[in-house]
This record gives structure tokens, sequence and C-alpha cells, in this order.
């Protein structure tokens, strides 16, 4: 009797006498997907992880069982129930052959053979001894799922679930960590969808009503706060699940019209920048702006607002509400600015304290944030980069390295000093092009270099040192480009304004090709969802370890025919692949030289540190230096390019490593050069050969 025929005339069964699929609110979902497999290119993926039972009851996942044909030893699928029970974060996990039933209590870890399976209800009461009234009523709410169409991914499932239990035990600062492109407003949109249908409020859930009235008084008010007009609209697209009067996009425009904030509605979106202004607030006039990510001028503080909330909150927006007005807030990106200690937006959240705040955020804890996770607490899940690209919920990267003979410079008298003053003998570096010193032939090398590189039809984010740079490198790659497109390439910064915009939403939309490429400083670093670029550029030295994930972070969502995207470093911001703050801890990187115009030593190309912010361009007071090389200098530049190797869990690797991992390997599939022809024979075993292969981490990409 084979797998199926167990399933079909043994563990069904015994899963009906149970009450499964028979009891009113439980589910037998067959054949669960968790992970899709890792991407290994040309179409291909790895093994992906799938639950032969995953069992629901109250629209909350309650075990997994792995079912093994009637021959098979009863433990036989006790690994893979473990794993997968580990992977959707339940507590009971199940493997059978159809003869019965083994066990496994994942919390207390204890196992062993059973009589029958649990009802429904048993399992619930085994699962969750201690009675929460808002757990069960958040419960009741199934996932919004578009009618049976569409079904979230299982860590997204984990992190709604945590949300929404750390608020059934009364916790008001909250805080989720997940990779960009990963779904954190998918998971924002499903937990408002829960509280707003079960009622839950303010009111009821700090003084426990509950227990004495039964039903809530209200549906909550939920506000969504970012700090890019972008996101703010991303996520009111993302909400249109719920009906058009429950929504509210608070804009400036609309108050002044009105001549008050709204406050009829559910779910509001704005950003902080329109909460802090206002016609007689004492703050600075401001813009949404991509170079100063805190928003306002930096006199400002956090603790000056604080202060300011006696004194009329400085007629801001956000004061004409009652500071508990909203039962729920989400911030958006919470790291860049608004739980600070000292950030200019930490005063709406102080103001809106009784709130429940969940902050959402794709950067782990580290020193330049650590302020965020001193507001919020510890994140109650979190789910890396390197997990959604092995589970293939992300897209995989190669990166070439590309360094010139020109990444540094000294003046010499036959160069041609058009403007500014020039230090006589100092090496300018990295950090220093285009900020202090401009010398333009370089940058066309850059842009040749490049253009050779790519396809001219891939849709490309370049990353320049402030927005006169991306002016600069747009016009040059327009000068350049085979395209006969005028909108091949296009700035989108804070200057750029509603035309800029307008030139993202075009790149952004799949069903368009122009504009291919945009060049950018800061505005494009985080919240950009465009799902089909396929190259990151980095022109400008990346030093924070929160802006390079965020940054690659651009390339990784998945697309149809997309098996990896490229990240072309001219800056050496590879290093922070070898950093303890990545994703694992650092390996030797060393790389496999496939093109060298000219061989220089790699120390000769060093990463400064400069100051993250960009400020824009009419607001520096030091003229720049301008340099023309003398004649002949521009043609005698030189490029080499490198490949990175990386290791299947997201960390580099060096091409000898690689050598050693996959040949060390190969032994365990064949003993010998007549073994492995045998089994390259033949159809079948070759597969098999190839499937170990790629679950070791070299697929066919790899191998080619």
């Amino acid at each position: 009797m084979n797998e199926a025929e167990t399933r079909a005339e043994h563990i069904d069964p015994a899963l009906a006498v149970a009450g499964w699929g028979v009891v009113e609110g439980s589910r037998i979902r067959r054949e669960y997907p968790i992970t899709l497999g890792r991407i290994e290119g040309h179409g291909k993926r790895g093994k992906a992880l799938t639950a032969d039972y995953v069992l629901e009851y109250r629209n909350t996942k309650l075990a997994v069982i792995e079912a093994k044909a009637w021959g098979k030893e009863l433990t036989e699928g006790v690994g893979q129930a473990k794993d997968y029970a580990g992977k959707l974060a339940i507590r009971f996990t199940y493997a059978s052959n159809g003869q019965g039933i083994y066990g496994i209590d994942m919390e207390m870890g204890a196992e062993g053979e059973l009589a029958q399976y649990p009802t429904p209800e048993e399992l619930w009461k085994l699962t969750f001894a201690t009675q929460n009234t808002w757990r069960d009523r958040f419960a009741a709410v199934p996932f919004e799922d578009r009618g049976g169409f569409f079904q979230g991914r299982y860590y997204q499932d984990i992190a709604i679930e945590r949300v929404l239990e750390a608020i059934a035990d009364h916790r008001q600062r909250i805080l989720l960590t997940l990779a960009t492109g990963t779904g954190k407003t998918f998971i924002a949109f499903q937990i408002a969808w829960k509280l707003f249908h079960s009622r839950w409020n303010l009111t009821d859930w700090s003084f426990d009503r509950l227990r004495t009235s039964g039903e809530p008084i209200r549906r909550p008010r939920i506000l969504f706060l970012a700090d890019r007009n972008i996101l703010a609209d991303q996520a009111f697209n993302a909400f249109s699940a719920f009906s058009e009067d429950a929504l509210v996009r608070i804009a400036p425009e609309d108050i002044r019209k009105k001549g008050k904030v709204p406050k009829n509605g559910s779910i509001f979106f704005t950003i902080f920048q329109t909460f802090m202004s206002g016609p007689d607030s004492s703050f600075p006039r401001m813009r949404e702006s991509s170079s100063d990510v805190t928003g306002l001028d930096s006199r400002i503080r956090g603790n000056d607002v604080v202060e300011g909330i006696g004194q009329s909150n400085f007629g801001a927006y956000f004061g004409e509400y009652p500071p508990d007005f909203f039962d729920f807030i989400v911030i958006d990106e919470c790291h860049r600015g608004g739980a600070n200690d000292e950030s200019n937006w930490r005063g709406i959240l102080d103001y809106f304290a009784p709130a429940v705040q969940l902050g959402l955020t794709a950067t782990p804890k580290r020193q330049d944030n650590i302020d965020t996770y001193a507001y919020f607490g510890e994140p109650v899940f979190i789910y890396s980069l390197k997990d959604g690209i092995n589970d293939g919920f992300l897209t995989p990267f190669r990166v070439k390295q590309i360094a010139t003979t020109l990444d540094d410079y000294v003046y010499t008298p036959d160069d041609t000093l058009v403007e500014g003053e020039i230090e006589a003998g100092k090496r300018y570096e990295e950090a220093d092009f285009n900020r202090i010193i401009e010398i333009r032939e370089r940058e066309k090398k850059r842009v040749e270099i490049l253009l050779a590189q790519i396809d001219p039809l891939e849709k490309t984010l370049v990353f320049c040192a402030n927005q006169a740079h991306a002016l600069v490198i747009r016009d040059l790659i327009n000068q350049l480009k085979a395209s006969a497109d005028p909108n091949y390439c296009q700035r989108v910064t804070a200057d750029d304004g509603a035309l800029g915009e307008q030139h993202l939403r075009d790149f952004q939309d799949n069903e368009k090709s122009i504009p291919t490429i945009l060049t950018t400083s800061q505005k494009l670093s985080t919240g950009v969802d465009a799902r089909n670029v396929r190259n990151i550029v980095l022109l400008r030295p990346v030093n924070s370890m929160i802006e390079f994930k965020q940054i690659i972070g651009r390339g990784t969502r998945l697309y149809d025919g997309k098996d990896y995207f490229t990240i072309y470093d001219f800056v050496k911001a590879h290093h922070h692949f070898s950093d303890p703050e990545w994703d694992g801890e650092p390996l030797e990187l060393e790389s496999a030289v496939r093109q060298a115009h000219h061989e220089r030593d790699d120390d000769s190309v060093r990463p400064e540190r400069v100051e993250a912010r960009e400020p824009a361009a009419e607001y520096q007071k030091r003229q720049k230096i301008k340099v023309t090389l003398a004649d002949g200098k521009a043609r005698t530049i030189q490029h080499m390019t490198a490949t990175s190797f990386w290791h299947p869990d997201g960390t580099p690797m060096s091409a000898q490593q690689f050598m050693e991992a996959l040949f060390g390997q190969l032994p365990t599939f064949f003993q010998d050069e007549d073994e492995l022809r045998a089994l390259w024979s033949a159809p079948d075993t070759r597969g098999k050969l190839l499937e170990g292969l790629a679950e070791k981490g070299f697929g066919k990409d790899q191998l080619a």
C-alpha cells in the first residue's frame, strides 16, 4: 500500500473519527505548501517544503501530520514532522504510517505513540491552556483571503499571530523585524482586519470590560504612519478590502480645504510630516525629503516636541486629535526616526501613548538603531533576508565587484582645475568624489563600464552620491545609451517632485519598459515596490548596514522569470557581506577575477566612513572642486571585474571553498568514476544525483 492509499484508507478516516473536517470550525489542509524552494536559476528551484496535513481549528494552525506508506516504520516521518512543526511554529506534530500514530509535543519535548488523534477542542485546550477572551475573538476572524484566492505565507501567519498574541497579553509596544520584500504591509493589513472585525478597542481592552459586558462597544480606529507619501499610498491601496468609507488618507490639502483633520473613518493613513505641519505650527516648514530622513530641521528634537505637548502642540495637526483617539498605530520603517530618543517625530508617538503601537522594520538590532529596540522592546518575530532567499520567497543575488585605476585621485599639474581650490598632494578617495571633487571623465568611464555589462532592457536602479551626482549620471547614461528612447533613464530624487514620482510609477509598472534606468541618491533606498528590478548599481559608499540591507532589498522581490538580480559594486560595499551584522558570521572573502584589464591591490580602493545623510544640492556651502583630466588620461582608465560566490545560507565563500565544498561532497553520492558514469547514464539516477547536489546548495545555476 503506497502513501496515497495509506492516507485515503487509514489516516483520513482516523482524522474524521476525531472530528477533523467534521466539527464546525475545523479544517484539514492537505499538501500544505510551506516554502517554495530556493531559486536556482533557469526556472528551477530547490526542494520545496510541503506538509502532508496541517490541522486548523478556529482559523488557527494547531498540528502537522507527516504520512508514510503502510509498510514504512511508524517513526519514519518523525524528522520531517518536527522540521515542519518548527518551521510553522506549531506545538503539536504527528507521524503516521496508517497503522499507528506517533505524537510529539514540541514545547515540552514529550513524544510517544497515541491511540487516536485528539479532537479539535482537545487540541485547542492543549495548545492554549489559559483562557483569553481577546485571543478567542481574534481567532474567530478568518484571514482575508480574497474569497479563497490568496493564501498568506507561513512566516506572515506567524508574524500576525505573534502580534495578536502580544495584544491579547496587553502589551502596548510591539516590534516586527522582517526583511524587505517579505510583505510587512500585508501583515499590517491582516492584523488590522482581525482587530477591526473582532471589534477590539482601547476602552474594552484597557479595562477588560468583556469579562462583564460580553461585547465590545465599538470598532477600533487604526493609524498607519509612514515617513514618505509613496509608503502611505502603497499601504492605502493594500488595505482596499476594507469598505471605502472606512479608509481615510490624511493629506494637508484636504485638511486646509475642510478646516479640520478628518475623524470619520476607521483606518487612517498619513506621514509624519503631515501630522507635524499645520497653519499655526511652530515647526519649520518641511517637505517629504529623500536626503534628510528625519524630515525636519535637526534643531527640533524629540524632547522639544514632548515639552511642547502642553503648549497647544505647536499648532500641529496631530494635536487636533485627542491623545486616545487612535487605538492602534502601525509605524512603518520605524527605525528611521519615529522611535529614536532624539527623533523629530518621537513626540507624535509619545502624544498618542495610550495607543498600542506596532513598529515595522527590516533592520535587525544594531548600534545605529538601538533606540528603536529600546522603545518597542525585542521583536515578537524575526524573518531575515537569508531566511527569505533560502525559502524561495526572495530572489538571490550575485555581486559584480568593479574597480578602476581612478578610484582615487591625486592632482597633478597637467590636469585642469576648473573650479574650487585643490589641496596639493591630497589623495581624494571614494567618499570625496561628487561631494568634494568632481571628475566628469571618471563618471563617464564608470557609466561606459556599466552599460557594457548590463542587459539594456533590464530595469536598473543606480544609487549616486547626491542629487547633483544623480543628475550627472542620468545625463551620461542617456548620452551613451543604445536605446533611441529619450526617456530611457530618469532621475528620481526629492528635487524632482511630482514628475519624479510619475517616473517612479512608470518604472514600477511591469507592463512598461520606459524608464528602464532610474538614478537616485537616498529616495529609492527603501519602500519602493518594484518587482522586476534586475540590477542594483552602487556609485556611492554605503556605510550603514541598515541602509545597505534596504538597498539590497530593492532587488529581492520575486517576479516571473527573474532567477537572480545583480549588484554592480563600484565602491567596495560588498565588504558588508563579510560583516558580523550581515545574516551570518563573516567568512574569508576572496574573489574569482573573470576579467582584469589592470592588476592592482584590492586594498588600494578603501571605502571611507561618510555621513549617510545627503544634503540637498542647494544647501552645500563649500564650492565643489571640478577637475578636467589631461588629454589622453581618460583613455587610459582601466578596470577589473570580479564575481563573488556564496554559501547556500547566504554567506560569502571563495572560489576555492566552492570547489572544495563541491568535490568534498561528491563522494557521498558515488564511490568512483565508474559509479558516476552508471548514475549519469540512467535518467532516473541522474535526476536523483542532481537533486542531491541541489539540496547541498549546488543546483544547475551554480554548477554552470
